[in-house]
């Protein structure tokens, strides 16, 4: 299970851009965070998946509280978690080859020997051929970029997924081909998934349940 517990977060302590919110996911679960631009879904995304520290509250998963953010999180708390970004240009370093960008996790695990066995298959899910794997991000166009990127948010097989508005760029072929990979990866290794979004439709159709934004905020006093 992972649990959201009464989290308040931003990026100023006076001015929190999330007041103790709550919300829950259960492995194999997909829930959905429904809200306008510029609410605070993706700040929660992101302490969910100990990428910001909450200034109150606790991120428990399967029972134990976590304790470190980030790089400090115990590496298999990081390695549970596999995130996909909205903008994925702002998510690449623009140095990588797709191949390189895949295989990333794997080298900052200490696994980069697995890459050659892992990344074509992943890429070629992802709908990638190898003729795109030597290419850098600026010679590929934003859905390809993003299809690199889910492919690198899964190379770990991770048991969370967290889509921050993943599909916001993409078109409508695209973003029914990418989350057609996510629910096969679900399937196949029962992982939870919160999909952070603004199109109700999508998330409706996607997710076993959609949560409104507004739902879980705790109003700012008069």
């Amino acid at each position: 299970m992972l649990e959201l517990r009464s989290i308040t977060a931003g990026y100023d302590r006076r001015a929190p851009v999330v007041r103790d919110v709550s919300l829950s996911l259960a492995p194999g679960e997909s829930v959905g965070l429904l809200g306008p631009s510029g609410c605070g879904k993706s700040t929660l995304a992101r302490v969910a998946a100990l990428l910001h520290r909450p200034d109150a509250g606790r991120v428990v998963v399967d029972g134990e509280t976590a304790r470190g953010w980030r790089h400090r999180a115990p590496r298999e708390l990081r390695t549970a978690f596999g995130v996909v970004f909205q903008q994925p240009r702002l998510s690449a370093d623009p140095r990588l080859t797709l191949t390189a960008l895949i295989a990333e996790p794997l080298r900052a695990t200490g696994r980069g020997n697995e890459a050659a066995a892992t990344v074509p298959d992943l890429a070629a899910r992802v709908g990638l051929g190898p003729d795109l794997l030597g290419r850098r991000p600026h010679e590929v166009s934003d859905g390809q970029l993003q299809r690199a990127c889910l492919a690198r948010a899964l190379v770990l097989r991770p048991r969370w997924l967290i889509c921050d508005e993943m599909t916001a760029m993409l078109d409508a072929s695209t973003t029914a081909a990418l989350v057609h990979v996510v629910e096969e990866y679900r399937a196949e290794h029962d992982a939870g998934l919160l999909a952070v979004g603004h199109d109700r439709v999508l998330l409706e159709r996607w997710c076993d349940r959609t949560t409104h934004w507004d739902d879980l905020v705790t109003p700012f006093a008069a």
